[in-house]
């Protein structure tokens, strides 16, 4: 199966107009239409196994993302699988350090998303191949094979690649009773969905109630506009959720430094566990210092959504800068970069995941892990996630569940679906 070579590369622009209800909307992004660069590979196998990746965008600009795949798309056909998935790391390192294209980078940036999108779509290829989700290919991988497909360049000086095999290898005691245990309970997630900045006192009381009831027990707020504002829908969603369940909240890079510890001080009261993203995701030292001044009062700092690479990962832990580290296949190299942060965070003994809830000790903080989830636009993909007492499911179907419905998708491709077209016709009524 490994013979079969890459023969078509395909890009799209999908967007979904999640502006109009306010989905998504924070501090910093009032009008996201959630979208996405979207990608599938062909192959000449007989079976036509394709693999899809995406990267995650806000709707505009989008457009540039397609282009930077598309620059990609001539070191990635013709290629034979085999040699791309035996040589991982060395195909990581040739998309992401082309002599010419890595000076727009590097590894970060409109580049480095369009590096995920093509990356997250071999993952799938690869899983499908082998009949498996694509937890159970990782699960299944021996720590030496698994480790060849991290790139080690600029990390070693942290993380080398001895290290992370030993690493591995002490977690294989005890690898299939937590399987088991996965399989039967999930992997625990927070919500993100009920508490939008642009939802209405009204809406965020109805989907805090209806969350409650379907077993949630973890709330994530958006704040950072107006003070007061946050004062007022943070008092409202604990006296909601009660004294027990627990709340973070998210500034998605609002706030300078100062301003940000002194906003935060302000919302101690409501106990959140985490500040997210409270300033610049470039300012590592910035977000040191506002870890210094919250750690007394046991908020700590989460960040990651927008930081660029393992490197910037790399510094953050160093510094100790955050007690919670939030991983992103869409905005890191794909599960090659997101494994390295993992081993990272691991050998700093620091929270990792898109989330963790903690027992203190010292400036680390032992994880359970936890994932975000948004519940919005799952009806446009083949496998969507599966959600049980607040918990995800692991996916059984082959892949990495990233394949999008092909209606979906050509309703939704911009400019010219179906979708898009209507509405640019009802926008043009209006003027």
């Amino acid at each position: 199966m490994l013979d079969v070579k890459i023969t078509k590369l395909t890009v799209s622009d999908v967007r979904f107009p999640t502006s109009f209800e306010h989905h998504g909307s924070d501090a910093m992004h009032s009008d996201p239409d959630y979208s996405a660069a979207y990608v599938v590979l062909e192959t000449d196998a007989e079976n036509g196994f394709k693999g899809y990746g995406l990267t995650f965008t806000l709707g505009r600009g989008t457009e540039i993302v397609v282009c930077a795949v598309k620059a990609l798309t001539p070191l990635v056909l013709g290629k034979r699988f085999g040699d791309i998935v035996n040589d991982f790391r060395g195909f990581y390192r040739l998309l992401t350090s082309d002599g010419q294209m890595r000076w727009i980078g590097p590894e970060k940036g409109v580049i480095h998303l369009a590096t995920s999108a093509v990356l997250n779509a071999v993952w799938d290829l690869w899983a499908k191949m082998e009949c498996k989700p694509l937890w159970k290919l990782l699960v299944d991988m021996q720590p030496e094979q698994l480790v060849s497909c991290i790139d080690f360049r600029y990390i070693t000086d942290v993380l080398t690649e001895k290290e992370a095999v030993d690493i591995l290898r002490k977690a294989q005691s005890g690898k299939e009773q937590r399987e088991e245990q996965m399989l039967k309970n999930g992997y625990p997630a927070y919500t993100t969905s009920c508490a939008w900045l642009g939802y209405s006192d009204d809406h965020l009381r109805k989907l805090c109630v209806k969350a409650l009831e379907e077993g949630w027990t973890r709330f994530k707020v958006k704040v950072g506009a107006d003070l007061q504002d946050d004062i007022r829908r943070c008092k409202l969603i604990r006296e909601i959720i009660g004294p027990n369940n627990t709340l973070m909240i998210d500034a998605n890079q609002r706030w300078n430094v100062d301003e940000a510890i002194k906003w935060v001080l302000s919302l101690a009261e409501f106990k959140p566990l985490w500040i997210e993203e409270p300033t610049s995701p470039d300012d590592i030292l910035g977000h040191a210092t506002i870890s210094k001044a919250l750690a007394h009062l046991g908020i700590g700092v989460a960040t990651g959504e927008q930081c660029h690479n393992k490197v910037m990962f790399k510094q953050l832990l160093q510094a100790k800068a955050v007690q919670f580290v939030q991983i992103d296949s869409c905005r890191l190299g794909s599960v090659n970069e997101n494994i390295s942060v993992l081993l990272m965070a691991n050998k700093f003994k620091d929270n990792v995941s898109s989330q963790q809830v903690p027992k203190d000790t010292g400036w680390l903080r032992m994880p359970t892990w936890m994932c975000e989830y948004v519940d919005h636009l799952h009806e446009h993909f083949k496998s969507p996630v599966i959600i049980k007492d607040a918990h995800y499911i692991p996916p059984q179907d082959a892949g990495y569940s990233t394949e999008m419905k092909e209606d979906s998708v050509k309703k939704y491709q911009f400019p010219d679906g179906e979708i898009w077209q209507e509405l640019s016709s009802q926008m043009k009524c209006l003027t």
